[in-house]
């Protein structure tokens, strides 16, 4: 049996690898993107956050995914480790794909498996899990919709941030010991800008870890082969080597391919997504990350395009059509910084932008990732499902 413990714990470190490689890009990748910190300094910042937020809102992930969506009696070391390699299997493919997918759907997804095929999956928490993923995303586009469409020009007005070429920082090497100095040009508002992303990058991964530590462990947890604080600790470490290792792979996917954010749209959608997240890990919820960044993104930008045309307008059918394009989200960017730190041309008025002023969706927002993205979302999940339905359902693991 101690055997199969060693194994079911390198099972877990498996998955935890791989979270890992798909939490970091969501974070930190408009960080890396933008050239404010390297992707060293991204592994070190997920694993640190990480650890924090499972450490204490993860717990109550944890007891929902080692014993609510199946009975935890179920979790014997042989089906835990089971329900573990489906989870990391299903993640591996989207790293090797270098697309980032969702680790809470991929692990539910394995657990249902062995509910679907036990006879046991409790439905009532299903359902209310299956019913966030999809309210999750909703709440995140409109949300994003409505600062795009309302308060966009005007925050991106007051923030006024444009990315430097190469950076803000840079490292000066005249010296015994190198040091970090701004790159020339870098204003004030740009640094404050820079460092709030990087912070809420950090609440991003502390979100990320109290939604997802519970993916690695929830199993063994449940199984009680390892107690609570052991299984954080481990789970983190795992995350940890993932995301100094895999992650630059979806590190490049979500800074430079997917979209190339403007630093005030990366804020944003870094407060909503991983508000979305970290609120309902507290309720023991676990949460769809990557898809919530991403509706979050399309809705930012379909708001601020909309604003070509009024409310009253467009009842009327009066006005210019909007170019609804997440593009838009570049339109405010060269508008609204000045030379200095306070100035900066006034943000038009609602109905006063021309389409034209919009560009195109292909200048901020990949389609071809995009659709790429949302593709291994559901397939991901329905890999490690399908593949753990049919281990237990024809084996007498379960």
């Amino acid at each position: 049996m101690e055997a199969l413990l060693v194994v079911g714990l390198l099972v877990a470190v498996f998955v935890g690898y791989n979270i890992g490689g798909a939490n970091t890009a969501p974070a930190f990748g408009p960080a890396v993107g933008a050239d404010i910190i390297p992707k060293a300094g991204a592994g070190l910042l997920m694993t640190v956050f990480f650890f924090v937020g499972g450490w204490t809102l993860g717990r109550e992930v944890v007891e929902t995914l080692g014993g609510e969506i199946v009975p935890a009696e179920l979790f014997t070391t042989q089906a835990s480790i089971i329900v573990l390699f489906f989870i990391g299997l299903a993640l591996f493919i989207s790293n090797f794909f270098g697309v980032p997918a969702s680790t809470s759907m991929t692990a539910v997804g394995s657990i249902a498996g062995l509910g679907l095929a036990t006879g046991n999956l409790n439905w009532v928490v299903m359902g209310q899990i299956v019913s966030w993923w999809v309210v999750a995303p909703i709440v995140a586009f409109w949300v994003s919709g409505v600062i795009g469409r309302y308060l966009y020009p005007y925050l991106n007005q007051w923030v006024a941030i444009a990315g430097t070429e190469g950076g803000p920082f840079r490292i000066e090497r005249s010296g015994r010991i190198p040091t970090v100095r701004l790159a020339e040009g870098t204003t004030r508002r740009e640094l404050t800008g820079t460092l709030l992303l990087v912070a809420i990058g950090c609440f991003m991964a502390f979100s990320s870890g109290a939604s997802n530590v519970a993916n690695a462990v929830g199993p063994l947890f449940g199984s009680g082969a390892i107690t609570m604080n052991v299984g954080i600790l481990l789970a983190s470490a795992a995350v940890g080597l993932g995301a100094f290792t895999i992650a630059r792979r979806t590190l490049d996917t979500m800074g430079n391919d997917l979209t190339q954010l403007p630093l005030t749209a990366a804020i944003v959608v870094a407060v909503v997504s991983s508000t979305l997240t970290a609120g309902l890990a507290a309720i023991g919820v676990p949460a769809s990350f990557v898809i919530i960044a991403t509706m979050s993104i399309v809705g930012l930008g379909w708001g601020r395009a909309t604003r070509t045309t009024t409310a009253r307008d467009a009842v009327r059918g009066e006005g210019e059509g909007a170019n609804v394009s997440v593009g838009a989200l570049a339109a405010d960017d060269a508008a609204t910084v000045g030379s200095t730190d306070t100035d900066g041309a006034s943000a038009r008025p609602m109905g006063e932008e021309s389409p034209e002023d919009i560009p195109a969706a292909s200048d901020l927002f990949d389609p071809e990732t995009t659709g790429r993205v949302i593709l291994m979302q559901n397939v991901v999940p329905a890999v490690a499902t399908i593949g753990a339905f049919l281990v237990f359902r024809f084996t007498l693991v379960a």
